[in-house]
């Protein structure tokens, strides 16, 4: 008996250990939605590029100016599309996250959040600017890769701080930005995979498993 209580008081121990040094409050809905907003985000910009006008008369000097003119106004709205697809993500997660904290009596601004966003914004951060980069040089091909490459080390370099499962989402991501630098073109596709699909995945097992 006295052997079952020390079992029970080493668990409740690392229990009360893990959640000093980790942030618990993620929450599964949160990347759920945000899976969806990036599906209908990627879908949006699959219509626009199709919907794309192209110049069919005889100028060269026409021709280029067109595509220009509608080169520029397509990556004026993506930008757009993504910076909104972003803050959504962002309001969302942080107004579940705030509720869960809330629920699990756990501020959620401490020392331990302090040093998951800071793991995690580095990376991002770098990705972001490398990405401005690429387009700096039109090199628009590798975008979506880099994004999920620089997203999913984000990701794994956090999962230090907050529940584990958390890093499997990163390695997915930083797998298929790899996979995705070979298909140029098709970055679109493996974008919605990435920040779509298997935000959804993993959202729904999050939930299953910490927030039900």
């Amino acid at each position: 008996m006295e052997t079952k209580n020390y079992l029970q008081d080493i668990s409740e121990i690392k229990n009360m250990m893990s959640r000093s040094s980790r942030f618990m409050s993620l929450s599964g809905l949160s990347g759920i939605l945000a899976g969806i907003y990036a599906l209908a985000a990627a879908g949006y910009a699959h219509f626009r590029l199709a919907a794309m006008p192209t110049y069919t008369g005889d100028s060269l000097i026409l021709g280029k100016l067109a595509d220009f003119i509608a080169t520029y106004d397509l990556v004026e709205d993506l930008m757009l599309t993504a910076f909104i697809t972003l803050l959504l993500a962002i309001v969302t997660g942080a107004f579940l996250t705030w509720r869960k904290a809330k629920r699990l009596h756990e501020k959620i601004w401490n020392p331990v959040s302090k040093r998951l966003l800071a793991n995690f914004g580095f990376p991002l951060i770098t990705g972001g600017l490398f990405c401005g980069v690429l387009i700096q040089y039109g090199i628009v091909g590798l975008i979506a890769p880099a994004t999920l490459i620089f997203y999913g080390l984000a990701l794994i370099n956090a999962s230090k701080f907050t529940v584990g499962d958390i890093k499997y989402l990163g390695v997915a991501n930083v797998l298929i930005g790899l996979i995705a630098t070979q298909f140029v073109g098709y970055g679109l596709y493996f974008w919605a995979l990435g920040f779509g699909v298997f935000h959804i995945i993993y959202g729904a097992i999050m939930y299953r498993k910490y927030d039900r």
